[in-house]
């Protein structure tokens, strides 16, 4: 009954759920109190005090319509306002016929994947990257070509020169990166722009520039996170309020393209299209018009700069090498034996749930997610030293 393809992608499934499930498995052994589960990006904050009172004033009695069908691209109030967020971030024309409202990032992208490709295309996709990204571009008979990073997880466009090829029909970026935490400047956009154009121009046909953008409001030290939209003419940005908004179960994000691309309205027609018969039929009518009004809410950047401090303190102090994130809310460190996924696997006996850099392409590392509680942080520590002394670290 199943099918050949997912009988191979599940063995190439996602890391990161593969250790929360080990996590089940530690808890009703040890007590949820004795592990250290570092592995999902799953916010552990509940959402601001104005998105909860949103959500009572949406679902009080007198409210009535808000549970029915909506536009497939969404309500048209909702677009609008984002159309006129984005336009001041970008400087540019944007319209809510620019702005769908999808099921979630995720959905998102799948929804533009579904739009654009046909079979053969390729995608090249920058490592180390969100794992699911290569399953959503196969969703859809295109072919991931998986590039690495530079030292410092910028993209190095050397590497991306090398893997190219006239079946190329988008890239994606993902700044705030998971798993790495690095920030895109200004020059990097610039650098990447350039390749671009000069590829668009020597193959003869449009490179779209996907940004996927879930943690661009969770930065620190005020790191500025520019608009892809002011270096790139093909550009799409896919955002969700997983993050921002402490909302991940509630798949509620969005897709915006650029109003500079050639044959606009007809890229958007087909997106629309695209999230009705994958069955997303519309975006979550109640969460749509609750981020309307939420929707200069931001996470508790403190907080979780506050734990990344901590963690990264910790780790350093040990000996691990790492970058040290300029946002979301993940380390992704050095590990201190080449095969990162025996390393993690050496972590479980002191339970801690680490994710292998491998699970992002990216062999040689591990991701931690410090979405968790500050308590479970600060007792991690002396897990973390019998782990480190074990690599003798330091």
């Amino acid at each position: 009954m199943l099918a050949d393809k997912i009988k191979t992608d599940l063995n190439n499934s996602s890391w990161i759920r593969a250790m929360f499930e080990e996590g089940e498995k530690l808890r009703a052994l040890h007590g949820a109190e004795n592990v250290f589960d570092f592995s999902l990006g799953n916010p552990d904050y509940e959402p601001p005090e104005k998105v909860l009172k949103e959500l009572q004033n949406l679902t009080s009695a007198s409210n009535t319509g808000i549970h029915r069908y909506t536009s497939n691209a969404g309500y048209l109030d909702v677009r609008e306002l984002l159309a006129k967020k984005l336009s001041i971030e970008t400087a540019l024309p944007f319209t809510a016929q620019n702005v769908i409202l999808t099921c979630g990032a995720a959905g998102g992208l799948n929804v533009l994947f579904k739009t654009m490709l046909n079979p053969g295309d390729q995608v090249m996709v920058l490592a180390p990257y969100f794992v699911e990204y290569k399953f959503y571009v196969e969703n859809h008979g295109g072919s991931a070509v998986i590039v690495s990073t530079d030292s410092n997880f910028e993209p190095d466009i050397k590497e991306m020169e090398k893997n190219i090829t006239s079946a190329c029909r988008a890239i994606i970026i993902n700044s705030p990166n998971n798993p790495s935490g690095v920030v895109y400047s200004e020059k990097v956009l610039q650098d990447l722009a350039a390749f671009v154009k000069a590829k668009e121009r020597e193959y003869n046909h449009p490179i779209l520039l996907i940004s996927d953008e879930p943690y661009n409001k969770l930065v620190y030290e005020q790191t500025p996170v520019p608009s892809v939209m002011k270096f790139f003419t093909n550009c799409a940005i896919v955002n969700s309020f997983s993050k921002s908004l402490a909302l991940p179960g509630e798949r509620i994000g969005y897709i915006a393209i650029s109003p500079l691309i050639e044959d606009c309205a007809k890229l958007m027609d087909g997106l629309i299209f695209s999230n009705r018969v994958l069955g997303f039929v519309n975006a979550p009518s109640l969460f749509q018009k609750l981020i309307a009004n939420c929707l200069d809410e931001s996470p508790p950047i403190e907080e979780y700069q506050k734990r990344r401090d901590i963690l990264y303190g910790y780790l350093t102090e040990l000996g691990f090498e790492c970058t040290k994130p300029q946002g979301a809310f993940y380390l992704f460190p050095k590990s201190p034996i080449a095969d990162d996924v025996a390393f993690v696997k050496h972590a479980v006996q002191y339970n801690l749930l680490l994710v292998p850099g491998a699970g992002f392409a990216s062999p040689g590392y591990f991701r931690i997610s410090y979405c968790t509680s500050l308590d479970t942080i600060i007792r991690s520590k002396p897990a973390f030293e019998k782990l480190a002394a074990d690599f003798k670290l330091k």
